[in-house]
C-alpha cells in the first residue's frame, strides 16, 4: 500500500523543523561559548606569548603564559580593542615592585609589552656602570652561573648572570649581555611621576624599556591605566623558532621543564 502524499509532506516538514531547531541550538551553544571566553579573557585570565628576549632568563622566546586581569583592577585596556568606555581604573590594586606585568605601550596605546616593575611612583631610578640604583641606593646583586644567549650580532655566547634583590625583598635573575658597559648601563636619574611606573627587562642590555624615551622609540614611564595584568604562570613553551601549532612535533620541541612554572 502506498503511503499518502499528505503524510510524506507532513514528515518532511517535521524533519525540516527538527533540523532548524538543531541549527538554532548549535548557534546558541557557540554564542554562549564565545561569551564565556570573552568574560574569562576580560575579567580573569588572558594568554600571551613571548616574542622577544628582553626578559631572558626569566621568560624565553616561545613561552606562553597566563596573565591575571584582576590583579590590578580594570581599565579600558582590560577590554579587547580598548574601547573608551571609562577612564582610570576600577577595583584598582597597585602593582608591586618586582611584578612582571603586561601593559599597553604608552606611545600608541595598542602594542602589548611585558616588563618587570622596577620603579614605583615617586622613586628615583638610575643606572651607573651597569648597576641599578633606586632612590640613591645601589640595588644588591650577586653573581651566579653564566647562561648562553645571543649577542648583538646573533652569535651564541655565555653571558654573566646575577641574582638581583630589589627593595622590598623580591629577588630575580638578570643577565648582562654586554657586561656593565652596555648602551643603557649609564643613564640620567629618572624621577617616576605620580600614577606612573618604571619598567625594565631582565636582559638588561637587550631591552627597550623605561630607560628609553618614547621619542626614541622606547617605553618611557608607564601610566597605571595602561596596565593589563600580571604574569602568573607559563602554561606552554616551545623552542625558539618553532611553531606551537605543529602538534606532531611537540615531543621534540616542547620545553617540558617550563610547563606550569610560576613567573617570578
Amino acid at each position: 500500500m502506498t503511503e499518502p502524499v499528505g503524510l510524506d509532506s507532513k514528515n518532511a516538514k517535521s524533519r525540516k523543523r527538527a533540523e532548524e531547531g538543531s541549527l538554532v541550538e548549535t548557534i546558541k551553544v557557540i554564542v554562549q561559548a564565545l561569551l564565556i571566553a570573552l568574560v574569562v579573557r576580560t575579567v580573569l585570565f588572558q594568554p600571551f606569548n613571548i616574542p622577544s628576549g628582553s626578559l631572558i632568563p626569566t621568560l624565553l622566546i616561545g613561552d606562553y603564559l597566563f596573565v591575571s586581569k584582576y590583579s590590578y583592577g580594570y581599565s579600558k585596556f582590560s577590554i579587547p580593542f580598548s574601547p573608551p568606555v571609562f577612564s582610570g581604573r576600577i577595583l584598582a590594586s597597585d602593582p608591586k615592585r618586582g611584578d612582571i606585568a603586561v601593559f599597553k605601550l604608552p606611545r600608541d596605546g595598542q602594542t602589548d609589552y611585558i616588563k618587570r616593575v622596577i620603579g614605583l611612583p615617586g622613586d628615583r631610578v638610575q643606572m651607573i656602570d651597569g648597576r641599578l640604583y633606586i632612590n640613591g641606593q645601589m640595588v644588591q646583586r650577586e653573581a651566579i652561573e653564566k647562561v648562553r644567549t645571543r649577542d648583538a650580532f646573533g652569535r651564541d655566547v655565555d653571558v654573566p648572570t646575577y641574582r638581583e634583590t630589589l627593595p622590598g625583598g623580591v629577588a630575580h635573575r638578570i643577565i648582562e649581555r654586554d657586561g656593565d658597559t652596555g648602551y643603557y648601563d649609564n643613564t640620567k636619574v629618572f624621577e617616576v611621576p605620580a600614577g606612573n611606573y618604571f619598567m625594565m627587562g631582565d636582559n638588561r642590555d637587550n631591552s627597550t624599556d623605561s630607560r628609553v624615551s618614547p621619542d626614541e622609540g622606547g617605553v618611557g614611564f608607564v601610566p597605571f591605566e595602561n596596565f593589563v595584568g600580571r604574569a602568573e604562570v607559563i602554561f606552554f613553551s616551545v623552542d625558539e623558532g618553532e611553531s606551537a601549532w605543529q602538534f606532531w612535533r611537540w615531543p621534540w620541541i616542547i620545553r617540558w621543564d617550563r610547563l606550569f612554572t610560576p613567573v617570578r
